[in-house]
C-alpha cells in the first residue's frame, strides 16, 4: 500500500466518520475449525490447498464488508496451501477495500506465508510494519496513523505471543510506540484476557480501556477472551460485540467507536467545509 508523506488531514476532505466500525478476527488461514479434534484431523490443511478454503474466504469476505477498519490475523500471503492466493488481498479486493497491507512475519516460502493483515477504507497518513521482540521471530503489529500531529488516530494490529514473558517484552514494545499519542486504537488476537493486558502487562497505567466480551475462544464454545479492541480515554464505545460466526477456532470482535471532533476531520473555518 502506498501513502501520501504530503497528505495531512486538515488538508484534505474529512477521511473518517464520527462513528468508526472496526473489526478484528483471526482467521486461521481460511481453515474451518468446528471442534478439537479438527486440529489433528484438519491439520494437513495448513500445509496443504484445500477446496472448501474459498468458500469460507467468501464468508469472511461478506463478514468484514459491513466495517471501516479491519485487522486480520493468521491470513496467508499467497502460498502453496492458500492456492497462492494472497489472502491480505484477495479479501480486500472482494469486500471493496481501497487500502490495504500484508504483513509477512514468517516466511516459509512456497509453503506458508504467514502474516497480518490490515484493510480500511480510509487512507491513512502513515503505516509502518513493525517486528515484535522474542526469542523465535514471526510476530508483528501494523502501526497506521490517520491525520497527524495531536489529533492524529493512531491504530495499532497486533498479534501476541503465547509466552507470558514474550508478551510482556512485545507489550513493553508497544506501549513505547503509542506514549506520545493521545488518541489509540490497540485490536488483534492478544492470547490473554483484558484484565491481564490492563492491569498486570507493561500496558498497566496506560488509561486504556474496553468493554467486558464474552469468550472469543475457541469459535465452538467460547471459554477464553484472547481478541481484543483497547482504547485511549478519548475514544467512547458505541457497540461492541463478538460476532456468532464460527468461521475460524476465533470469533471476530466488532466495536463501533465514536472519535472526538478534533479527530481527522475537515475544521469548521476549512475551506472545503462552506
Amino acid at each position: 500500500m502506498q501513502t501520501n508523506p504530503n497528505w495531512t488531514c486538515s488538508d484534505a476532505v474529512p477521511t473518517l466518520p464520527e462513528v468508526l466500525k472496526l473489526l478484528s478476527f483471526n482467521i486461521q488461514v481460511g481453515i474451518n475449525t468446528q471442534r478439537y479434534h479438527h486440529y489433528l484431523t484438519r491439520g494437513w490443511q495448513h500445509l496443504l490447498p484445500h477446496a472448501r478454503r474459498q468458500q469460507t474466504l467468501a464468508q469472511i469476505a461478506q463478514l468484514i464488508s459491513e466495517f471501516d477498519v479491519v485487522a486480520l490475523q493468521e491470513v496467508d500471503g499467497g502460498s502453496l496451501r492458500s492456492g497462492f492466493i494472497n489472502q491480505v488481498e484477495h479479501l480486500a479486493r472482494e469486500s471493496q477495500f481501497p487500502y490495504w497491507y500484508q504483513q509477512l512475519n514468517r516466511n516459509l516460502g512456497r509453503f506458508a506465508q504467514h502474516s497480518n493483515g490490515f484493510l480500511s477504507r480510509y487512507q491513512p497518513q502513515l503505516l509502518e510494519d513493525h517486528k515484535l521482540p522474542g526469542m523465535l521471530p514471526g510476530r508483528g503489529a501494523i502501526l497506521t496513523s490517520f491525520g497527524q500531529g495531536p489529533d492524529s488516530l493512531l491504530v495499532v494490529m497486533m498479534h501476541l505471543a503465547l509466552s507470558t514473558r514474550t508478551r510482556a517484552s512485545q507489550l513493553a514494545y508497544i506501549r513505547e510506540r503509542i506514549a506520545d499519542h493521545s488518541h489509540v486504537v490497540l485490536m488483534g488476537d492478544m492470547n490473554t484476557h483484558a484484565e491481564d493486558l490492563l492491569e498486570r502487562s507493561p500496558l498497566s497505567g496506560s488509561n486504556l480501556h474496553t468493554a467486558n466480551l464474552p469468550g472469543t475462544y475457541p469459535s465452538w464454545k467460547p471459554a477464553r477472551v484472547l481478541d481484543h479492541i483497547l482504547l485511549s480515554p478519548s475514544l467512547s464505545i458505541e457497540q461492541v460485540d463478538v460476532l456468532p460466526q464460527p468461521i475460524s477456532d476465533h470469533l471476530p470482535v466488532a466495536m463501533h467507536i465514536r472519535l472526538p471532533p478534533s479527530v481527522c476531520r475537515i475544521p469548521d473555518n476549512h475551506p472545503a467545509a462552506s
